[in-house]
């Protein structure tokens, strides 16, 4: 027996003063409607109508029930529809999870862009540099940058990571610029240690075919990519910066992109999500609205022609 199905038909049946009208208000056939009051009162071991041609009523018992059940019955009824409107309405709560390093250079633009737009969307934004499982975690969307996350998810690939090696105009006027890897040997340095795991990163380099990995030896070390941008910027050492940091600088002639023949790809930012055919609407939305303004934008990296002016300079 279907009980809920029971229940909302008895409910609707004492309501309406009739199983026929019940049977119409819930769209199933009389004879179904009867049928469900009938399992009902056999579960229950007690009549709940006094039925004759005319008028149902009801019993002592069935009344007792209504009084417990109808109020229950209506919270029901009103959860489901609040999940039918969620698959309609943008709005409730959109939790997403992000790495530090892509926060405030790359996503918050467009997460407060995203806010305007849909203020009835309550935004819970956690920065973690630990990958995020989206079931454990209860987060809805996610962000990564590297290798593409696995657990399940679907990926979507944003915009590629070069690193870059760089140095602003009053360092390279102080110190002049490296011409070879082995340069950085002779010059001062920033380094990154990795928050999620306590380590000094390499320095990557492409050479040919290969990507070369090596140890800089930092003057100033940092576990925030932000900073460390900060300090290249101020002219304190060279740095090997994400592309999503550089590129605006670069463009704008704060900073000098240096050995540019070597620069790699460290992989690309990804946002993840599960299966969107379970989503509510805002959780569509938002995916859909940071795919449309953070594919391929060149914002956040240098092009192929951009590479070439660069190495031609």
């Amino acid at each position: 027996m279907n009980e809920v199905r029971a229940i909302t038909t008895f409910v609707r049946a004492a309501t309406l003063g009739s199983l026929r009208r019940a049977a119409v208000d819930q769209g199933i056939s009389p004879q179904a409607a009867s049928h469900a009051v009938m399992q009902l009162e056999k579960e229950l071991g007690v009549r709940l109508f006094h039925r004759t041609t005319r008028k149902l009523s009801l019993t002592e018992e069935g009344q007792r029930l209504f009084d417990s059940v109808k109020p229950a019955l209506a919270i029901f009824s009103s959860a489901l529809d609040e999940a039918r409107r969620s698959k309609e309405e943008v709005g409730g709560l959109l939790r997403v999870s992000a790495p530090r390093a892509l926060g405030l250079p790359v996503l918050w633009p467009y997460f407060e862009q995203f806010q305007r737009l849909y203020p009835n969307v309550r935004l819970e934004v956690q920065f973690d540099d630990h990958f995020t499982d989206l079931v454990t975690e209860r987060a809805d969307v996610g962000f990564r940058g590297g290798p593409p996350p696995s657990g399940g998810s679907i990926a979507r690939a944003l915009v590629p990571i070069q690193l870059i090696v760089c140095a602003s105009p009053d360092y390279i006027e102080r110190h002049g610029a490296p011409q070879t890897i082995d340069d950085l040997a002779q010059h001062r340095c920033t380094g990154y240690r990795r928050a999620n795991t306590g380590k000094l990163a390499q320095w990557q380099f492409q050479i040919d075919d290969e990507i070369v990995y090596r140890d800089m030896p930092p003057t100033i070390c940092v576990n925030d990519t932000d900073v460390e941008t900060q300090a290249v910027l101020s002219g304190l050492g060279i740095g090997q910066l994400g592309s999503f940091n550089a590129t605006p600088h670069i463009r704008t002639g704060r900073l000098v992109a240096l050995l540019t023949q070597h620069i790699t790809e460290y992989g690309t930012v990804y946002i993840y999500y599960g299966h969107r055919t379970e989503q509510p609407l805002r959780v569509k939305t938002f995916i859909d609205f940071m795919v449309e303004r953070m594919a391929d934008n060149r914002n956040f990296f240098l092009d192929a022609n951009e590479l070439r002016a660069v190495r031609a300079a």
